[in-house]
């Protein structure tokens, strides 16, 4: 078979991957760590999943996928819901788990456990809060989840909406830099984030776009 034929094959097909991190939360805005903690949006929050949504609607989408939070969870269902399609939530998608470190701000954090909060700062690959995750352990779980559905949609265009963490170790995957690199690009609330999968791993295509937020959000933003 030539390469020409063998591409048309939808098994050896790209997927389209648009990665969505869900809207804002109430401990998004006053940055309490929220990890596995099951956290609602607020009013703003449910605003951009809307807003999101309507971007997306004229996108031909084959299948979305989320973490199965509530924050999430509920930015998936305004997207599937223009598209009729169901959401299906995965737990590997979750955020990064911190332990001790949920439901604790910045600053409480860094008050309690100088040490520790500073191995988190610094991207520490193997540092693992009490009870929790290591970045790497947290890295290899969502990054191995996204792929896996990338290669079950091979040929279509999927959404995947999780969280930032997620985001962040997906751009780092798509661009080869290692998880200790410090962060130098954007990981806004419900922007639209474009990935190519092939069998040889992620590719970008385009990150943070948030056009779609550009209007007015409720008072409490």
């Amino acid at each position: 078979m030539s390469e020409a034929a063998a591409w048309g094959q939808p098994w050896l097909e790209p997927t389209q991957v648009i990665a969505v991190r869900h809207g804002r939360t109430a401990w998004n805005a006053s940055q309490r760590v929220q990890g596995h903690q099951d956290v609602a949006l607020d009013a703003v929050g449910t605003w951009q999943a809307s807003q999101v949504a309507k971007a997306l609607a004229d996108t031909p989408l084959h299948a979305v996928h989320s973490s199965d939070l509530r924050r999430a969870h509920a930015t998936a269902l305004a997207i599937a819901g223009l598209h009729a399609l169901p959401v299906r939530a995965h737990p590997a998608l979750r955020e990064r788990h911190f332990g001790r470190f949920e439901t604790l701000t910045h600053a409480e954090i860094e008050a309690r456990w100088p040490e520790e909060a500073l191995r988190w700062r610094r991207r520490d690959p193997v540092f693992t809060p009490g009870g929790g995750e290591s970045l790497l352990a947290f890295s290899a779980r969502c990054v191995a989840a996204v792929e896996r559905l990338a290669e079950a949609h091979r040929g279509q265009t999927i959404v995947i909406v999780a969280h930032g963490g997620v985001l962040d170790c997906l751009y780092r995957a798509a661009v080869g830099l290692p998880l200790e690199a410090p962060r130098s690009w954007a990981l806004g609330n419900a922007t639209i984030n474009r990935l190519l999968y092939t069998g040889e791993g992620l590719q970008m295509v385009g990150w943070n776009d948030d056009g779609h937020l550009a209007g007015e959000a409720p008072a409490e933003a």
